[in-house]
C-alpha cells in the first residue's frame, strides 16, 4: 500500500530503537537512580482519608523493588500474574512496576469492578497473586469458590484480613518492611509480556490485552507529539483519572515516570472545583482529563486561567471533546486542549500538538512512528481522500498489543496480511487531518445512508443549550432504522427537543439529522465514564420529540 502524499506538510522521520532487553518498571524507577532525577518527587496522591502522599523516584525504586523481592520469597516466576486492585495510592505503582521487575504479569483492575466481576478476572487471568484493600478482598474471599490458582493476597489498607484455605494473606505494608535486601531486577527482553489489561468483550466477558515491554517505547511518539512536556523545567502533572483504565496508566503513570516528571492523583469524591485546587495546590504544569471533567469545569465554577496560572497544556481522550466545549474553554482558559484517539491495544496514536493548528472535530493526525492506514478492509486498499476506511495498523509497530489473553481465534481475526484491524473507521481530509468515526458497529445505516454518530454529535453539541449528546439508531419498522439524539441539557438552558429537531436539520445533510430527539437527564456509562450507548433507551426521556 502505498503511502498517500498531502499538501500539508507531513511530521518528521522517526526511527524506533528498540533494545532487546528492557523492562518497563526499571525504565520507570530504577533508571532514574543515580541522576539528578533520583531525589525528585515522583509521586503526590492526595487522598481524603489519608491527606496527602508523596514517594521520591529513589522510593518508588527501592519499594518496588522490595515487592518484587517479597513476590520471589513466594516462589512467584517470570510469566505468572498479579492482580492488582487497589484505589489511586502509592501502592499502584509499587506493586505494578515492582511485579514486572521480576519478570511477572501484572493485572491492572478497577476498584469499581463487583466482587464477581473481579472473580471472572482472577479466574481467566491465572493470576497467582492479588492486591488489593482490606475491604475488597473481604468481599472477593466469600464470592471465590475455591482458591484457584491465587496462593498469595498482599492487602492495603485498615480493616479485618479475610482467610481463605489454601491462600496466604499478608498485610503489604507489613511484607514490605520485612524486606531488607533484593535482588537485581529480571532481565526481561523487549517483546516479553508486561501487563495485562481487560477490555470489553463482544462474547459479554471481559477481553484480556497482553501487551509487551516494548509498548512504553511504542508510546515514545506521544510524549513529543500529543504531550508537550517543558524542556525547561519539570513538569508536574495532574491527571483526573484511575489508574486501572488504560488511559491513566499510559498518560498518567508510565509515560511521565519514564520522563522523570512529577504525577499528581487524587483519591476521594469528585466535584468540579477539586481539579483547578489541585492544580494550583501543586503548581501543576499540566492537566489531563476526559471532555466531561472540563465541561463540569466550565459549566459549574468559575474557574479561569487567573486561578490556575502554572497551568500552561490540557490533554482530553476517552470521547470525543466537542467544539462548543474547546471554545469555551479557550475563552476562560486562554488555552487549547489537545485530544488524542487511542484504544486498549495500541493507547494513543492519533493526537493532536502544538505542532501542527486544531481542526475543531478532527483527531489531528498520525504520530510520528506510527504508520496508521485508512484502508478498504476487504481489498487491503488505501481509501480516497475523503472516504471512510479502516484503521490498521502494522504489525510491527512496537506500541501494539501480543495478542489478546486465551483467544487465539480473536487474535488470528484481527492480526493478519501484517496487519491490525482495529474496527475503527475514520476518513482523510485533503490536508492530511484524520476525522474518527468509530467502531463500524456504532455506524448507523439509515435508508441506504452511512451516518458517523461522532459527526452528529459534534454538530448537535455546538448548540449553545447542549451540554452532551449521543447518537444512536432507532428502529421504527421493519428494515426503518432513523437516526436519533439523546441529549443533556446545559444546566440553566432552557429549550425543546423540537427546537433541537430544527437545529439539527438547520445545520446537518437531511440524511444525517437526527429524525427524533429525546431530551435525558444522564446517560447509561462504563465504570470509566464513557457512555453506553447499546443500554440508551426511549424510556429514559424526559421529554420528546414527535
Amino acid at each position: 500500500m502505498n503511502a498517500r502524499k498531502f499538501a500539508f506538510p507531513p511530521y518528521p522521520a522517526w526511527t524506533w530503537h528498540v533494545p532487546q532487553l528492557f523492562n518497563i518498571g526499571v525504565a520507570c524507577t530504577d533508571a532514574h537512580l543515580e541522576t539528578e532525577v533520583e531525589s525528585r518527587v515522583a509521586m503526590i496522591v492526595e487522598d481524603d482519608a489519608m491527606g496527602t502522599v508523596t514517594a521520591s523516584y529513589r522510593e518508588l525504586a527501592e519499594r518496588s523493588s522490595q515487592f518484587s523481592q517479597v513476590l520471589r520469597k513466594h516462589g512467584v516466576v517470570a510469566g505468572e500474574r498479579v492482580l492488582v486492585r487497589l484505589p489511586n495510592s502509592l501502592e499502584y505503582p509499587i506493586a505494578f512496576f515492582g511485579t514486572m521487575k521480576v519478570g511477572a504479569i501484572a493485572v491492572p483492575t478497577s476498584t469499581l469492578l463487583t466482587p464477581e466481576e473481579v472473580q471472572y478476572l482472577v479466574k481467566d487471568s491465572g493470576a497467582k497473586v492479588l492486591v488489593m484493600d482490606k475491604a475488597s478482598w473481604s468481599l472477593l474471599a466469600k464470592t471465590l469458590p475455591n482458591s484457584g490458582n491465587v496462593e498469595l493476597v498482599l492487602t492495603t489498607g485498615e480493616g479485618q484480613q479475610a482467610a481463605l484455605p489454601g491462600v496466604e494473606v499478608r498485610d503489604l505494608n507489613q511484607a514490605l518492611r520485612e524486606i531488607t535486601a533484593f535482588s537485581a531486577p529480571h532481565a526481561t527482553r523487549a517483546d516479553d509480556p508486561a501487563y495485562l489489561v481487560y477490555t470489553s468483550g463482544t462474547t459479554g466477558y471481559p477481553k484480556g490485552v497482553l501487551h509487551s515491554h516494548r509498548a512504553l517505547i511504542g508510546r515514545e511518539p506521544a510524549s513529543q507529539y500529543w504531550f508537550n512536556f517543558s524542556g525547561t523545567q519539570v513538569d508536574r502533572i495532574v491527571h483526573s483519572g484511575k489508574f486501572n483504565w488504560t488511559y491513566v496508566l499510559g498518560s498518567g503513570l508510565m509515560d511521565p515516570l519514564y520522563r522523570g516528571k512529577t504525577v499528581i492523583v487524587h483519591e476521594g469524591k469528585n466535584d468540579p472545583l477539586l481539579w483547578p485546587r489541585l492544580i494550583a495546590k501543586h503548581n501543576a504544569t499540566i492537566f489531563i482529563g476526559v471532555p466531561t471533567i472540563y465541561r463540569q469545569i466550565v459549566q459549574k465554577t468559575t474557574i479561569g486561567k487567573a486561578d490556575v496560572p502554572s497551568l500552561r497544556f490540557c490533554m482530553s481522550a476517552g470521547e470525543h471533546l466537542s467544539d462548543d466545549m474547546l471554545t469555551q474553554w479557550r475563552d476562560r482558559f486562554g488555552m487549547d486542549i489537545f485530544e488524542a484517539v487511542g484504544m486498549s491495544e495500541f493507547s494513543y496514536y492519533l493526537s493532536q500538538s502544538v505542532h501542527r493548528p486544531i481542526r475543531a472535530g478532527s483527531a489531528g493526525f498520525p504520530q510520528p512512528g506510527h504508520d496508521v492506514r485508512l484502508i478498504d478492509p476487504e481489498t487491503l486498499a488505501p481509501t480516497p481522500v475523503g472516504e471512510e476506511g479502516m484503521i490498521v495498523i502494522p504489525e510491527n509497530d512496537p506500541g501494539l498489543f501480543l495478542r489478546y489473553w486465551q483467544l487465539p481465534e480473536e487474535t488470528a481475526k484481527l492480526r493478519h496480511d501484517g496487519y491490525f484491524f482495529t474496527g475503527d473507521h475514520a476518513r482523510i481530509d485533503e490536508d492530511g487531518y484524520w476525522w474518527f468515526l468509530g467502531r463500524k458497529d456504532d455506524i448507523i445505516k439509515s435508508f441506504g445512508y452511512r451516518v458517523s454518530p461522532y459527526e452528529v454529535e459534534r454538530v448537535m453539541k455546538s448548540n449553545d443549550a447542549v451540554a452532551d449528546c449521543a447518537c444512536i439508531g432507532e428502529t421504527i419498522d421493519k428494515d426503518k432504522l432513523i437516526v436519533v439524539a439523546y441529549v443533556i441539557l446545559q444546566p440553566g438552558k432552557t429549550t425543546s427537543s423540537e427546537e433541537l429537531l430544527a437545529f439539527g436539520q438547520a445545520h446537518l445533510a437531511a440524511y444525517k439529522a437526527p429524525k427524533r430527539i429525546y431530551l435525558v437527564r444522564d446517560f447509561p456509562r462504563t465504570k470509566n465514564g464513557k457512555i453506553l450507548r447499546r443500554d440508551i433507551a426511549p424510556s429514559m426521556a424526559t421529554h420528546r420529540s414527535v
